[in-house]
């Protein structure tokens, strides 16, 4: 699976239809969550149906609708995706298609240009974990980016060659010898890690090995190294590539759900305290459409009919004409899809969270606000 660059995104960017509109589907396909392939061909057609009701016609769109449906029931392979991103203009004979290893917000926009701002809010935020394995002779050092798990060993100092432990044992050197070598051989293991993150910063750290060989690896870490632990790995160093990555995968599962538990957490101390937050829908698209948004936090999977003002930008639930200018008001099918957008273009973060009951409780919304 290809890295997402900054590169490749301002190129898709860069596109434009002209007259002619372009399509951005973005799809979830995690496995997770959607087993079958019915399911996600469901979650497809649902974002197709309103779609179409806004394509009006247009021959190019229905060709995108087309392609785009055809593309997805060919069958995907989600060995590693969990999303897909896909960009077409059948005028221009303009067709994208992005493989993603995060699940991603299923929806169709129909614009000028294709939409980015989901898949750079990708690229930017998905972190590298470190993968420190080891036992009393081997050690291996590998990093996992954007779904692409990497083994990096090459950069291990292995065991001095020629250094025979069992012979020692069997000679009567002390079992004091064997430890020390075995100590040196786990600071080499750490060492190479530190090297690997200075050359390549990792946001997190995973160990795996049995619990005496982690326990000794663990103490001999850099300080920066030991503060991005997260969590230890059951698989042995001998393990092939496939384990090594569901077993990560595992561990960045967790990581996702902490750092979405401890966002709702903040959002609700902050209601709770009466200090810079909202809740709720309502309340939640006034601060988007007056830009103090700090980070939205919505429930995946949320979504509800509002209207929009193109003059001034506001989001509401009524319509039809906006309460801040006076303007028309368009109906949306999804404001709230609006609302991450606009977020987004903000340059401001947008945390789904999955099955996160107490933000459900909160009304399935709300925002940490700069003011």
């Amino acid at each position: 699976m290809a890295v997402i660059t900054e590169a490749a995104v301002r190129e898709l960017a860069g596109f434009h239809g002209g007259d002619v509109p372009v399509t951005t589907c973005y799809l979830d396909v995690d496995g997770r969550r959607l087993s079958r392939q019915g399911d996600y061909e469901q979650e497809l057609q649902r974002v197709l149906r309103s779609a179409r009701s806004r394509a009006n016609g247009t021959g190019s769109v229905s060709r995108d609708l087309q392609r785009i449906e055809a593309y997805v029931r060919g069958g995907i392979d989600r060995t590693t995706t969990r999303g897909l991103a896909i960009f077409s203009c059948s005028a221009h004979d303009f067709w994208k298609v992005v493989p993603l290893p995060v699940p991603v917000r299923s929806r169709v926009v129909i614009n000028q240009t294709p939409v980015v701002g989901p898949l750079e809010s990708v690229a930017q935020e998905f972190e590298r974990f470190g993968v420190l394995l080891a036992d009393r002779q081997r050690a291996r050092v590998l990093v996992f980016h954007f779904g692409e798990l990497v083994d990096r060993s090459e950069l291990l100092d292995q065991r001095e060659r020629g250094v025979d432990v069992r012979g020692h044992l069997d000679r009567g050197d002390p079992a004091t010898r064997s430890d020390a070598v075995v100590a040196a051989h786990l600071r080499r293991a750490a060492d190479a890690a530190f090297q690997i993150f200075q050359a390549e910063p990792y946001e997190h750290l995973t160990l795996g090995g049995p619990e005496p060989v982690v326990h000794t690896l663990e103490g001999a870490l850099h300080p920066y190294l030991r503060r991005r632990l997260c969590g230890r790995i059951q698989v042995g160093v001998g393990a092939s590539m496939a384990d090594v990555r569901t077993a990560v995968l595992d561990v960045e599962r967790e990581v996702e759900r902490q750092r979405e538990y401890e966002a709702v957490e903040r959002l609700r101390a902050a209601v709770a305290t009466h200090r810079r937050a909202v809740v709720g829908l309502a309340d939640t698209l006034g601060a988007v459409a007056e830009h103090r948004v700090e980070q939205l936090l919505v429930s995946a999977g949320f979504g509800e009919p509002g209207w929009s003002c193109e003059r001034c930008g506001h989001l509401g639930l009524r319509g039809r004409v906006c309460p801040a200018c006076s303007g028309q008001l368009t109906p949306e099918d999804d404001i709230v899809e609006l609302a991450i957008e606009a977020t987004l273009a903000q340059s401001c973060h947008v945390e789904i969270c999955v099955d996160n009951p107490d933000l459900d409780v909160m009304g399935r919304i709300g925002a940490l606000l700069r003011y």
